[in-house]
């Protein structure tokens, strides 16, 4: 008797969304947002990655990588859609909260299209590879020398208290714009429209798909010739 495949994870839920913990980094270290990012990912997304791929291969037998892989664009397509639609209208705050899922909703789909191609989505190098494939940086060797930094600044938990060095609306920018740029968004753009009730829908719905789509093929690219 055939069984429906494993459901991607819904937009609701504990992954579907950075952490409480992740998002205390990113605000106290907001230069190394991105690399926090993705090194949280990784730990918190990798092992659901590797379940949804075993267990949809498990399903379809005869399912190819290519088709697999765009299972997880499809689904994570919608919720990056989904992203842009509910933090519209939520000024500044809202601006921040949208780039950040964003990022982290592209980083759950480039590691199930890594595992739909047979990469291990819970390696250490899937970190790297996320913040080459989102533009962070230009090559692998500038990507891990900065996964160290932030991984010892992690560890070092006197960044995490005491006076941040600038007021709370500098912080929050900065932490915008490495994100924005993690996304693939235009980072100005998308804060000014944010800041107009009703535009941030239109534009952060847009935006957010077309910079998820872009992800999707050149993770696509990369994973598929190895």
């Amino acid at each position: 008797m055939s069984h429906q495949p494993l459901p991607l994870p819904a937009a609701t839920g504990d992954a579907a969304v950075p952490p409480g913990s992740l998002w205390a980094r990113m605000k106290a270290d907001p230069q190394y947002a991105p690399e926090h990012l993705a090194l949280d990912a990784v730990r918190r997304l990798g092992p659901e990655a590797a379940e949804w791929a075993a267990r949809v291969r498990a399903d379809r037998p005869g399912i190819t990588p290519d088709e697999l892989a765009a299972l997880a664009v499809r689904n994570f397509t919608t919720l990056a859609r989904l992203s842009g639609a509910i933090s519209g209208v939520a000024g500044l705050p809202g601006a921040v909260l949208d780039v950040g899922v964003l990022a982290w909703t592209q980083a759950r789909m480039v590691l199930h299209i890594a595992a739909a191609h047979g990469a291990d989505p819970v390696a250490a190098e899937r970190a790297t590879d996320l913040l080459v494939l989102q533009r962070v940086h230009r090559v692998a060797e500038t990507a891990r020398t900065a996964l160290g930094v932030a991984a010892g600044r992690e560890r070092a938990s006197r960044i995490f208290t005491g006076p941040q060095g600038g007021p709370l609306g500098g912080a929050l920018v900065k932490l915008t714009v490495n994100l924005a740029r993690m996304a693939g968004v235009r980072a100005a753009r998308k804060v000014f429209a944010k800041l107009v009730p009703g535009a941030g829908v239109v534009l952060g719905t847009w935006v957010n798909s077309a910079a998820t789509k872009d992800l999707a093929r050149r993770a696509g690219d990369h994973y598929r010739n190895g």
